[in-house]
């Protein structure tokens, strides 16, 4: 699964994974990560979610990565903004912002904390991942824990909360569907992120009932798992707030 696979999908239309609601588990759960009002929020693989528009109009500011431009262009014009547009050259990131809303236009495994202090302030206090993870076959799933985990542990500022991450996931017999969305169980959340995070669950929601597509595409259970993962400091300690 490529870069060009994604941007193929965008082209095309094939964008079954967006949904034109607010994810209603993030109003019900994101209270429970204690984010502060003006705290900076990151949100890999943010596609055109509108949850980036729940999070601001929460107070907080918020750094979405895509790496299609076709998804961030119309993220702001299908909301109605207008955002000024920079190319961060030499980084490979163009960074689109209306007033506490950024989306920085690249690969995620790209993204440095230099690219972060340039677009949008380095340090970041929160990560919202419900379409990130799932997203990503099994091969780069490791990597993407790490590079969120070496991110958050290199923008922490000194004498400040641990960054908490609210992370959505689906789980479901793999073999009945081809994903993307992938499912990922509780064991391999567990395995991907428990040397780095304090991990979770808060909630675990049958989910079939209400996502008819997937029964159509043959699966004959799904389960959403809603996990807090609050970053673990250099000596091993976290803040489960």
């Amino acid at each position: 699964m490529t870069p060009e696979f994604w941007h193929q999908r965008w082209q095309r239309g094939e964008i079954g994974w967006h949904s034109d609601a607010i994810n209603r588990h993030l109003a019900d759960y994101w209270p429970a990560l204690g984010v502060p009002a003006h705290g900076r929020v990151l949100v890999p693989l943010a596609g055109k979610s509108l949850d980036m528009l729940w999070l601001a109009g929460r107070g907080h500011r918020v750094v979405g990565v895509e790496l299609s431009p076709i998804a961030a262009e119309a993220f702001f014009r299908e909301n109605g903004l207008e955002p000024e547009v920079t190319d961060l050259s030499p980084a490979p990131f163009v960074r689109m912002a209306r007033d506490e809303l950024v989306l920085l236009v690249g690969d995620f495994f790209d993204l440095s904390v230099d690219v972060l202090g340039a677009a949008h302030g380095a340090s970041i206090d929160a990560v919202y991942d419900r379409a990130a993870l799932i997203a990503l076959p099994p091969n780069l799933r490791p990597a993407y824990a790490r590079h969120l985990s070496s991110l958050l542990q290199a923008s922490a500022a000194p004498g400040t909360a641990p960054p908490k991450s609210l992370l959505i996931t689906l789980d479901y017999a793999q073999s009945r569907m081809q994903g993307p969305p992938f499912a990922v169980s509780e064991a391999e959340v567990r395995g991907l992120f428990g040397d780095r995070f304090l991990t979770e669950k808060l909630a675990s929601i049958d989910a079939l009932a209400e996502s008819p597509r997937f029964a159509e595409r043959g699966l004959d259970w799904l389960t959403e798992h809603v996990y807090r993962l609050t970053l673990i400091d250099a000596a091993g300690t976290a803040d489960g707030g």
